[in-house]
């Protein structure tokens, strides 16, 4: 071998390994996928806690909407379909109405009578001009004209109706849709708060566990409606059912929009176990602050239901000495908790 040659390939040999001892040596960077939450070593407890229950929060107001949403296009399609069958029953009724009139006129312009029979029947719906003998027949004549003008009077508000019906029934299904998108955007948040809880070490997830036990024993000693003395008042009637209903699902899991049987979110769980007990209420924890009767917080039964927030957006049904059943969020299942466990907008009572 040459030697000039060979000292070359010892030189780029030697260079070649000290670049490589070179890189060895750097620090290594750090990448985080987008979708990846931040890294949860540098937060404290108290923090980590603060942006999981807002994140929880966040999905359970757009839970809320996107239900409130749901069930406004759900009535406003029945009523629409209502509207519709009538609009359908009015137009054949004036068609009937037009067909007679016309074999009347022609009756008359030959000098004859028309059948009594068949404007009873067409008159059917109006019992002031029905006719009760068949010499009646010519005053029915004379009224016809006035009832198929009614009658085409009534489709042209029906159909008004109708249209006006359908052009709200678009506008709640595009609100529903924009609630849709928020919800689905809310999940994805969701998704990374479940990431942050399962990439906890575990001295963090026990710590966070003993925050929340604090929390609910915190919640215990600040209710200050019935039975805070610590007695337990009994459910009756309705409200027993309604509350052995709800009992009867603990252990279940949140799931958003859900009504049952084998999941349920705040407002699913509340209206489900109501109708279980045989008085049907609103679906939305909104609906039901609104639409039920209100009682005050001192007077709270088992059976009531206590609404969470200002906004309305949570629901829990009480069930005596302090404490609540009700479907938390998602990540957990249904549960018994403080009653003071959030902040209380009021109860209302189903059935009063």
């Amino acid at each position: 071998m040459n030697v000039s040659t060979g000292g070359r390939q010892l030189r780029s040999r030697a260079a070649s390994a000290a670049l490589v001892c070179a890189i060895t040596l750097l620090p290594s960077p750090s990448y985080a996928a987008p979708s990846e939450p931040d890294p949860q070593n540098d937060k404290s407890i108290e923090d980590i806690h603060t942006e999981l229950n807002g994140l929880y929060r966040a999905a359970e107001v757009a839970t809320e909407a996107y239900n409130t949403a749901d069930e406004k296009a759900s009535e406003q399609t029945k009523r629409l379909n209502s509207l519709r069958k009538d609009l359908t029953r009015t137009k054949s009724r004036v068609d009937d109405l037009h067909d007679l009139a016309g074999a009347a006129a022609r009756t008359q312009y030959r000098g004859g009578d028309l059948d009594a029979t068949g404007i009873q029947l067409l008159l059917g719906d109006h019992p002031d001009q029905a006719l009760d003998e068949a010499s009646q027949a010519r005053q029915a004549l004379r009224n016809l004209v006035n009832v198929s003008e009614s009658q085409k009077t009534a489709r042209a508000e029906l159909s008004r109706q109708t249209d006006a019906a359908a052009r709200k029934l678009r506008e709640l299904r595009s609100s529903r849709a924009d609630k849709a998108a928020a919800k689905q955007k809310i999940e994805e948040k969701i998704a990374a708060a479940e990431r942050i809880e399962a990439g906890l070490k575990k001295d963090q997830t026990r710590k966070l566990d003993q925050l929340e036990k604090e929390e609910t024993q915190k919640a215990k000693s600040e209710w200050t409606g019935p039975d805070s003395s610590g007695g337990r008042t009994k459910a009756t009637g309705a409200a027993a059912k309604a509350v052995d209903f709800a009992m009867a699902q603990i252990g279940k899991p949140y799931v958003w929009g859900a009504v049952g049987p084998s999941s349920y979110d705040c407002s699913g769980l509340t209206s489900t176990a109501w109708a279980a007990a045989g008085h049907p209420i609103p679906r939305t924890s909104q609906a039901q602050w609104q639409g039920l009767t209100r009682v005050s917080l001192s007077s709270a039964q088992p059976g009531d239901l206590i609404i969470y927030f200002s906004d309305a957006t949570h629901v829990a049904m009480y069930i005596g000495g302090g404490q609540i059943v009700h479907a938390p969020r998602p990540g957990r299942t249904v549960t018994t908790a403080p009653a003071a466990s959030m902040p209380v907008l009021g109860v209302v009572r189903p059935g009063a």
